[in-house]
């Protein structure tokens, strides 16, 4: 289904790429030199390493768990709203459609209010 569609829209088949490779773009160079270039960095000046960081009240077990939910909460977020969170807030507020503003007050009081309720997990 979305091959076909992608096929008819000259604007979506160029940016799924089209007929072309992936690396005739240049902003995959970017993305690729940027992270590249920081693992490099972060090689040579050793602070390459990994870990999760939580309070000293939250396990590692707890930290994966708390962030895997949380991403699957946005996700069904995004797929409930047929669009992405922050496109709606960046878009919308960018013309000053009150429904974006409105939005993006709520996503960052809800933020607010999780953060009140979770902080004594990392005090």
């Amino acid at each position: 289904m979305a091959p076909g569609h992608v096929d008819r829209v000259a604007y979506l088949a160029e940016m799924g790429g089209g007929s072309r490779s992936s690396w005739a773009y240049t902003g995959v160079y970017m993305l690729v030199g940027t992270l590249v270039g920081g693992l490099v960095s972060g090689l040579f000046g050793r602070r390459v390493k990994l870990e999760t960081r939580g309070g000293p009240n939250v396990s590692t077990r707890t930290r994966w768990i708390l962030a895997f939910a949380g991403g699957v909460v946005m996700a069904y977020g995004a797929r409930l709203a047929r669009g992405c969170t922050s496109g709606q807030a960046l878009s919308g507020g960018a013309v000053l459609s009150v429904g974006s503003w409105a939005f993006m007050f709520s996503i960052f009081a809800g933020g607010y209010a999780v953060a009140w309720l979770f902080r004594r997990l990392w005090n």
